[in-house]
C-alpha cells in the first residue's frame, strides 16, 4: 500500500490537533508520529526545545494545550508543499495567552511526521506569550 504524501498528512494531523488542543485525544495525533520525530521549538519560553521522540512531542502538545488553557486555535494562512515536506504560514491565539504567527515546516517520511520546526515570525513576542506575558497581535 503506497504511503499517504506530506500535504495528506500534514492535513490529516492539523485536523487532529484543532480537536486535541481543545482537549481532545492525544492518541489519534501521536499514531501521525514517527516513533524518533523530533520537533524544534526556538526560544526561551516553556514550551521551547528540541522535543525528540513521540512521547517527548506528545508532551510538548499536552504543555501548549496547558498553557493555553484548552482555546488554542491555529489558522492556516498558505502553504507550499512537494512530496516530502509541507511549509505552513500560521496565526494562532488562545483568549488565555493571546495572538502569535509562525511558520511550520513539516518533514514527512514513510506516511509519519518525521521532524518538525515551528518558526515563530516575531520570536520575542511568541516567548512573551508562552510565558505568559503576551496578550498582543504580533506583526
Amino acid at each position: 500500500m503506497p504511503t499517504p504524501g506530506a500535504k495528506a498528512v500534514v492535513d490529516r494531523f492539523l485536523a487532529l490537533q484543532r480537536e486535541m488542543y481543545a482537549g481532545g485525544d492525544l492518541e489519534a495525533v501521536a499514531e501521525l508520529l514517527a516513533e524518533d520525530v523530533v520537533w524544534h521549538v526556538p526560544g526561551t519560553s516553556p514550551i521551547a526545545g528540541d522535543h525528540r521522540g513521540r512521547g517527548a512531542v506528545i508532551e510538548y502538545f499536552r504543555a501548549r494545550r496547558e498553557l493555553a488553557g484548552g482555546t488554542m486555535e491555529i489558522v492556516k494562512r498558505d502553504e507550499m508543499h512537494d512530496h516530502e515536506v509541507v511549509v505552513q504560514l500560521a496565526d494562532g491565539r488562545s483568549p488565555a495567552l493571546g495572538e502569535w504567527r509562525t511558520a511550520g515546516v513539516y518533514r514527512v517520511a514513510d506516511g509519519k511526521l518525521a521532524e518538525a520546526w515551528l518558526v515563530p515570525l516575531d520570536l520575542e513576542h511568541f516567548d512573551a506569550v508562552w510565558s505568559g506575558q503576551g496578550r498582543r497581535a504580533s506583526t
